[in-house]
């Protein structure tokens, strides 16, 4: 799960959740120095930082003009023009920040972009395709989402309860959590795939609760229910169809070795053997 609090940290917090990964400042040193892949991942992590430095900017500038407002909103004008002055200051100063911290959120949202562009193909093979339990492609633009197995394993992880649906207060980014803890061998899986899940009926998020804290508990529907049980019947076979298909009997005849000895090559296999 991921181990940053998007309140705190939202730079890292967004790498981290976007990517599946648990530690954000060392992911450039899977690379080979001076590569792209390199020189992107650097980019995003100093990107990720330099957010999560903006935000604590911000956070300390809003308690500053907080603390100046207070008085004046109870109506103690004591040492006003002082109080004011430093106001005019502190108001201005705080809506730069604010303008700076955009600025570095979509830094990180491009360089978060450019280090994806740069991964290998994530797109599922054509294997899956056949996927009895996989619904046709709709022509949405997120049946990636729910391909391969991405959404068998979204249905899983609801129903082992505890995966919450959040969003950031900050941002408005989403990600999810599990209320029952850590959980590091979890499947991962993706808000996307949650919130496609949500809009084809098989998820129901708990409104009640806040996206932000707690987040929003997620649970079956009886047509989530269903699709898992027909998910987890197919999947075997689906399996062992893929396996079949992947043997060598399905390009020709099969070489079945025989006693029979041939002329010339006796002596060779008496050998070899």
């Amino acid at each position: 799960m991921n181990p940053y609090d998007p309140n705190t940290q939202p730079g890292v917090h967004l790498v981290a959740e976007t990517l599946g990964v648990s530690e954000v400042s060392t992911l450039n040193t899977t690379y080979h120095l001076g590569s792209p892949l390199y020189h992107a991942a650097t980019r995003m992590i100093g990107a990720a930082y330099e957010l999560d430095e903006r935000h604590d900017r911000v956070t300390v500038a809003a308690k500053d003009a907080l603390r100046l407002l207070e008085p004046v909103g109870r109506g103690e004008l004591g040492g006003a023009r002082f109080s004011y002055a430093i106001l005019r200051t502190a108001v201005p100063k705080l809506g730069e920040l604010l303008t700076q911290q955009d600025r570095a959120y979509d830094q990180l949202v491009e360089a978060v972009s450019a280090y994806q562009r740069l991964q290998p193909s994530t797109q599922p093979s054509t294997a899956h395709a056949h996927e009895p339990h996989q619904e046709r492609s709709s022509g949405r633009g997120d049946d990636w989402a729910i391909a391969g197995d991405r959404r068998l394993k979204a249905l899983e992880a609801v129903e082992a309860g505890g995966l919450r649906f959040h969003q950031s207060a900050v941002y408005g980014y989403s990600y999810l959590s599990d209320s029952r803890g850590p959980h590091p061998a979890a499947p991962k899986v993706w808000p996307e795939t949650v919130q496609r899940l949500v809009a084809d009926g098989l998820l129901h998020p708990d409104t009640s609760e806040s996206l932000y804290r707690p987040g929003q508990l997620l649970s079956l529907t009886p047509q989530g229910e269903a699709a898992l049980r027909e998910a987890r019947t197919t999947a075997p076979r689906v399996a062992a169809a893929l396996s079949r298909s992947n043997t060598p009997g399905n390009l020709g005849p099969v070489a079945v070795p025989v006693t029979v000895p041939v002329a010339g090559t006796a002596n060779t296999a008496s050998r070899s053997r």
